[in-house]
């Protein structure tokens, strides 16, 4: 984990904040990623990029939900992906995906999703890691950012 990006982001007024964890939302979040998912399947050119990003934007935020962990902009909440169980190939993969996403979206480049399967994957481990988190694990996440703050 980059401990000094974490620590700029925690001093930021937007960027990460703790807050009570909050299931609903994290469920609400988890179930947003599948619809999405559903979504990406059914997408077209740009879209499907677009898409697949949220959906897996969505399952990674329903594990900070779950930890109490606020965070409205992007690569902040990407670089709290190091928190949690994450290969390097799966943080990778949602750097490159956000990065396509920007580049299909605002700079309209074509760039196309040929692969639906790291996106299922991606949003499958989010699962994994939030059927793992219990209150112990989730109290240590909180403890390791209040004391970077």
């Amino acid at each position: 984990m980059n401990s000094e990006k974490i620590n700029w982001c925690l001093s930021q007024s937007s960027g990460i904040n703790l807050m009570p964890p909050n299931i609903n939302l994290s469920n609400s979040y988890i179930k947003e990623a599948d619809e999405t998912l559903e979504n990406v399947f059914s997408s077209k050119g740009k879209w499907k990029t677009i898409t697949a990003y949220y959906a897996c934007y969505s399952a990674l935020y329903s594990i900070l939900m779950k930890c109490g962990i606020k965070c409205e902009i992007h690569d902040y909440t990407l670089e709290l992906i190091n928190l949690f169980s994450f290969t390097k190939e799966e943080i990778k993969f949602i750097k490159n995906l956000k990065d396509d996403r920007i580049n299909a979206q605002y700079h309209l480049k074509n760039i196309l999703l040929n692969d639906e399967k790291p996106v299922k994957e991606f949003i499958f481990k989010c699962k994994i890691i939030l059927n793992d988190l219990n209150s112990q694990k989730i109290e240590e996440i909180r403890k390791l950012l209040m004391e970077k703050s």
